[in-house]
């Protein structure tokens, strides 16, 4: 039994160090280098799905887009440092109040997940998202993190990032986007395989709204860390 258990242990041993450089390599890399695909793209190309994703960069996305996104994700974006220690002890609040848990994710937690990770919850994965959400924010700059947030992010099925998200529902650039059209795509970010952003079902276009109006009452703070004006 000894040696089936040392060999076991020796290859997970090297499947964990394999993880972790392919982790430590990410985060080198993709400070200045697209990701090509990410762990979720091709578990969805196994399922069935396509694949459509056009990376731009930040400067070639509507000004409002970013901003809708931070609105409706994570409106502490610019001023935590990866995690949001306080939606973490609002959560926990609320669990113990009510006993339902909620989210707490940011968007740098998001990235980590998308670029490095699986989908789906579990205790698991969040220990290895928070190390990594962390690294991200200490290692890129916030312009970088939304940027490949915006570039790798599912918007459908099939469809990832903003510019391949703009050219299947409304057909434009995503530089040419409205701040409506801005904030219906923010709005199907919990769930873009089930939502539709063109056209909207009436809680979604309620939701835009809501974003909408966020939009306009964050702080100018709150948006410090994205570039031009919107």
């Amino acid at each position: 039994m000894r040696r089936p258990l040392a060999f076991a242990g020796l290859w997970l041993k090297r499947v964990v160090l394999t993880i972790l450089g392919l982790w430590a390599f990410g985060l080198f890399a993709y400070r200045w280098v697209d990701a090509p695909i990410t762990p979720l793209m091709v578990i969805r190309l196994f399922e069935g799905e396509g694949l459509s994703v056009h990376h731009v960069r930040l400067e070639e996305i509507a000004p409002s887009v970013p901003r809708a996104v931070i609105a409706s994700e994570d409106n502490r974006f610019c001023v935590h440092h990866g995690i949001d220690l306080g939606a973490v002890r609002d959560a926990v609040d609320d669990f113990t109040d009510s006993g339902r848990l909620r989210g707490a994710s940011t968007l740098t937690m998001q990235l980590a997940r998308n670029l490095f990770m699986w989908p789906g919850g579990g205790a698991v994965r969040k220990i290895f998202e928070l190390p990594l959400a962390l690294a991200i924010d200490a290692l890129w700059p916030k312009e970088r993190i939304i940027e490949l947030y915006l570039q790798v992010a599912e918007w459908g099925p099939g469809v990832y990032g903003i510019e391949a998200a703009a050219r299947k529902h409304f057909d434009k650039h995503a530089s040419q986007l409205t701040r409506r059209e801005a904030a219906l795509l923010a709005a199907v970010l919990p769930a873009p395989r089930r939502w539709d952003p063109n056209p909207p079902s009436a809680y979604l276009s309620r939701r835009a709204v809501t974003i909408e109006q966020r939009m306009r009452q964050l702080a100018p703070d709150w948006y410090r860390c994205l570039p031009g004006d919107d």
